[in-house]
């Protein structure tokens, strides 16, 4: 008896699914923090502010950060069976695919080394004023610093999907002759925007409908670079 899980094309098979499935875990939460708790906290008063702080604040993060981890390693394991099921990162495929890997990434590593540090001083500053200590002063620009993080992954995240679904199921004419001028294309938007996320302003990203304005816009213009320059 032959398992169909049992060869490399089940090997990647499980490794999507559970892409998906910690993606689901992971993003959900992002659209959480971003759409829902975040208009929460801007109507309630302070003592229900303190609590969610200290208390549902963590456990949503472990959540989250953990949900990143898992999709960041499984989406890596993924790249790597792929070429084993008869997909070249060297063709159309790979270039959609990489886009949405880059922002996946940098998704990634603003989750742990931008949005977490500064949520834990944020925590850590709710409870110990909670306990009757003084306030950490650092607190206000933290949170602020989580909330830009936060919100540049929710614009990189619309794009970051499409792309990632795009790779199997919309065809794009491609001449790879010029993918070297698309990477550096990609790379001075993706920087500039990632630098914004980690030391600018959220300008238009204030506002939910703002962020998603920007997702959508990003998205569009990564695609008519691909169109354009491929």
């Amino acid at each position: 008896m032959e398992f169909a899980l049992f060869n490399v094309v089940g090997i990647h098979f499980v490794l999507k699914w559970l892409h998906i499935f910690f993606g689901i875990m992971w993003i959900g939460h992002l659209y959480y923090f971003n759409f829902t708790q975040g208009a929460f906290m801007a109507q309630t008063d302070a003592p229900a502010k303190s609590q969610v702080q200290q208390k549902l604040l963590p456990i949503a993060l472990w959540w989250f950060r953990w949900g990143a981890m898992w999709t960041f390693v499984t989406g890596l394991a993924m790249l790597h069976t792929a070429s084993y099921t008869g997909f070249s990162l060297q063709g159309d495929w790979g270039v959609k695919i990489l886009t949405g890997t880059l922002l996946g990434i940098t998704m990634w590593f603003n989750v742990w080394f931008v949005i977490w540090p500064a949520q834990k001083i944020v925590i850590d500053n709710a409870k110990n004023v909670a306990e009757g200590k003084p306030a950490n002063p650092e607190a206000a620009g933290a949170g602020a610093r989580a909330l830009l993080g936060s919100r540049t992954n929710t614009m990189f995240s619309i794009p970051m999907l499409f792309f990632m679904v795009a790779a199997p199921h919309l065809p794009i004419a491609m001449d790879m002759n010029n993918v070297t001028t698309y990477w550096i294309a990609m790379f001075i938007v993706w920087a500039a925007l990632q630098f914004n996320g980690m030391k600018g302003k959220l300008g238009p990203m204030t506002s939910v409908n703002g962020v998603i304005a920007c997702g959508f816009g990003l998205t569009a213009v990564i695609y008519l670079m691909m169109e354009i320059i491929l």
